[in-house]
This record gives structure tokens, C-alpha cells and sequence, in this order.
């Protein structure tokens, strides 16, 4: 790590304490839905949890030809021990977007169909009676499969795709400044690393990070590298993660002051076996310690889940549905708490 990024850093607040944290994972309500989304969009606004669109295979599994189809659904919840309400409907069915939460909203950005994908980004609210949907700035170009997070008053986006394929995997990194919304997004230098999709992003104080993902091409490339970017400063490599983590639940979750979580993901081990005997995704939590650029195992996970947000709300960590395996959705939702 480059010693004016360390610096800042340290400068950001403690470093990671003596013991890991340890977190308790417990079920929430599940999503009104038999079989559960993948790629839902998904935040918390006006106290409440909002989790919309995704897609899933209602006919039949994808290695027995099912149809993806993409959903508009919204469902909120307005407590842990509450009931979801189904709210309305999505501007269109969609799924893979960003979502980033913010003090008055949450933003769904991005995303896509089976034809194409977005440029529309949409701050999403929570009235206590209703959802309502405000258009914010369009992004430059399609994306879907992004890797995004706010960093003080900015939105960054890193990576993604900009057709419904997995190898048209893009290197480009946005930002919105949330005080100049009208002014849209600034398209930055990008990181030095390879183009791609489904990574995992971070934030600390002044710090964006982005971690692993895969790249497209003729052959899928599963994606072990890392960097920090600071505004003024640029991108800065990072250590290797060590496995690749693709489509882990993201942004990686804040532990201890100076750690990062990524939680499970695919490490591409099982990515050559027949779809039917997948047996599902990494259970491994890694934790990244920010001042000491070093990463550990932290623990295991009492699920495999990839392609969905990482949410906090009231204290909790919040993973809502997602895929448990390729083509196999979950409806559950996974809340953790750190142990004192």
C-alpha cells in the first residue's frame, strides 16, 4: 500500500481490534414469494426495508431450459418482526442494478432485462404509505452488474455490463455528487486493474474500494484484485484477495472501525461442473484489515448467496434474497448482528 494512502488511512479511525468481530445471523420475515429474486434492488427509506424486482425461473430450472423472467414486485417492510406489504410496481420489470442507500432515499441504478440494459437511475421513497419514484441524472451509457457505494456525498460505480451478457464486461467508474445532482454523473480514470462486473465495493471515511468481480471475454476470468481510491489521490492496488470473490453481497459491510467484510461470493471453484450438482456458493467470510492492507478468514456463513445487496438497517446487517445456487433463488432474508 502507498504510504499517503496508508497515512489517510490510519487517519480514518482505529485499526482493527485485537479479537474479529463475530457476527450472529439470524432469519427475518421472508419475502411473500415462493421462489425468491436474484439481482433485486434493495435499501431502506423512511425506516423501512424495500426490496424490488430481481428475476428468477418460475417454470423450471435453467439446466432443464427454463425461462428467466424478470419481476416488478415491490415489497416493503416496515420492521424486523413486522409483515412485508407488496407496494407497487417498478417502472418496468428490471433486475442486477446498484442500489445505494442514502439519508433521504435509496437509489436503484442501473440494471436491466432479457433485452437490454438501463441507463435510468431512479431515488426511491418511502412515505409510510407508499413508494414514489424520482428520476435523478441518466448514466452515460447501459449498465448492469455494478459495483457501487457512497463515500461521503458521492455515488461511485465501478464496472458492470452494458448488454445482457456476461462478456461485455465494461472498465469505466462514475461518480455523483450528491450536492450538484444536476450536473449528473462524471465518468473518472478507472482502476488500473482489468475490466469488470459483479465485483464487491467498500467505503470507509474519504475511501472507496473495489474488490475482485469477474471479466468478460472469450473465457469468464474469476478476479482476485483490489484497490482504494481516494478523490485527489487516484486508485491505489490493494492485497490480493485470497480467492477470486464474484458477486459477493455488496457494499462489503464496515466491522470494528477498519475492516471490511466480503461476504461469501463465487470463487469459481465448481464453474466447469454441470449446473444440477452445483452445491452452491463460498460460505467463507473474509475480513479485510484497511491499516494493515491484510486479509483473514473470518468465519462461515449459514448460507451461500451471491447476485444481491448487502443492506444495513438499525444495527443490523441485512442480505435479502439472492442466489443460492446457479438458477436456484432464495427468498429468505439474513440478518446479523456484531456479538459485544
Amino acid at each position: 500500500m502507498r504510504p499517503r494512502l496508508l497515512i489517510l488511512l490510519l487517519a480514518c479511525g482505529t485499526s482493527m481490534a485485537a479479537t474479529p468481530p463475530v457476527l450472529n445471523w439470524s432469519e427475518l420475515p421472508s419475502l411473500p414469494d415462493r421462489l425468491g429474486f436474484a439481482g433485486s434492488y434493495a435499501g431502506i427509506s423512511g425506516g423501512a426495508l424495500i426490496v424490488a424486482g430481481g428475476a428468477n425461473f418460475p417454470d423450471k430450472p435453467v439446466w432443464e431450459s427454463g425461462t428467466k423472467v424478470w419481476h416488478d414486485d415491490i415489497f416493503v417492510l416496515e420492521r424486523p418482526d413486522g409483515a412485508w406489504r407488496k407496494c407497487g410496481q417498478l417502472p418496468r420489470a428490471a433486475g442486477y442494478g446498484t442500489s445505494v442507500t442514502l439519508p433521504d432515499g435509496v437509489l436503484f441504478i442501473g440494471g436491466g432485462d432479457a433485452r437490454e440494459n438501463f441507463r435510468k437511475v431512479w431515488k426511491v421513497s418511502w412515505n409510510g404509505k407508499q413508494v414514489d419514484f424520482l428520476a435523478w441524472p441518466d448514466l452515460p451509457l447501459p449498465l448492469a452488474m455494478s459495483a457501487g457505494a457512497l463515500v461521503g456525498r458521492t455515488v461511485y460505480l465501478a464496472g458492470g455490463i452494458d448488454r445482457p451478457a456476461v462478456t461485455s464486461t465494461r472498465k469505466i467508474f462514475l461518480a455523483l455528487d450528491l450536492d450538484r445532482v444536476a450536473s449528473g454523473w462524471r465518468e473518472l480514470e478507472p482502476w488500473p486493474g482489468p475490466d469488470r462486473a459483479v465485483a464487491t465495493a467498500g467505503a470507509r471515511e474519504g475511501v472507496f474500494f473495489l474488490f475482485g468481480g469477474s471479466s468478460g471475454g472469450a473465457k469468464r476470468v474469476w478476479l482476485r484484485d483490489a484497490y482504494a481510491y481516494v478523490h485527489g489521490q487516484g486508485w491505489h492496488p490493494l492485497a490480493q484477495l485470497p480467492w477470486p470473490v464474484v458477486a459477493a453481497p455488496s457494499p462489503a459491510p464496515l466491522a470494528g472501525g477498519s475492516c471490511l467484510l466480503l461476504l461469501g461470493g463465487d470463487d469459481g471453484h465448481q464453474a466447469d461442473l454441470p449446473l444440477a450438482t452445483h452445491r452452491g456458493f463460498s460460505r467463507q467470510v473474509l475480513a479485510y484489515d484497511i491499516t494493515a492492507d491484510k486479509w483473514t478468514v473470518l468465519a462461515e456463513l449459514p448460507f451461500s448467496i451471491v447476485t444481491t445487496p448487502l443492506i444495513q438497517w438499525d444495527g443490523r446487517l441485512i442480505v435479502p434474497g439472492g442466489e443460492a445456487r446457479p438458477g436456484i433463488r432464495s427468498a429468505k432474508i439474513w440478518s446479523a448482528t456484531f456479538a459485544p
